[in-house]
């Protein structure tokens, strides 16, 4: 199987209302999740905005603190785990990341506004392209829509 990896570049929106989207559109297609932050402090804060980020929608998911872990359709984690079975692995803040093969998709979120992120991105676009793995590039129009620009 080879992975798709997609590279979704935020300039007019945050990480916090774009992942939200993402991952009900990840479910509807019958896939499971596992998100990865940067610290055990910001899989709390996504945890709580992914129960908070609009009151007509859920999005069932859970934490190593919720425990059953393979029950759980999206994961939020800091470590390089995929306790769920996800096929799908969002890495946010420039984590470090796993080897991708086990994915059918792998989705890179970086802040364009930050130049330390966008410096991030672009180290981890040439190491996916290195191994030999296909990449898109996505960026939000001012409009907030998605273009494809690689």
């Amino acid at each position: 199987m080879s992975t798709e990896v997609l590279f979704y570049h935020l300039e007019h929106r945050s990480l916090e209302s774009v992942l939200p989207e993402l991952l009900e559109r990840t479910l509807q297609r019958g896939w499971r999740a596992v998100v990865q932050a940067s610290s055990p402090e910001r899989v709390e804060a996504l945890d709580t905005q992914l129960w908070t980020y609009t009151d007509d929608s859920f999005l069932p998911h859970g934490t190593a603190r919720d425990g059953a872990a393979e029950r759980q359709p999206i994961y939020l984690t800091h470590g390089q785990d995929n306790p769920n079975g996800a096929q799908v692995r969002f890495l946010t803040e420039g984590v470090s990341f796993p080897d991708l093969a086990a994915y059918a998709r792998a989705v890179f979120l970086f802040d364009g506004r930050m130049d330390e992120a966008l410096q991030r991105a672009r180290e981890q676009w040439k190491a996916v392209k290195t191994a030999g793995m296909t990449a898109t590039y996505w960026q939000q129009s001012e409009a907030g829509k998605w273009e494809k620009k690689a």
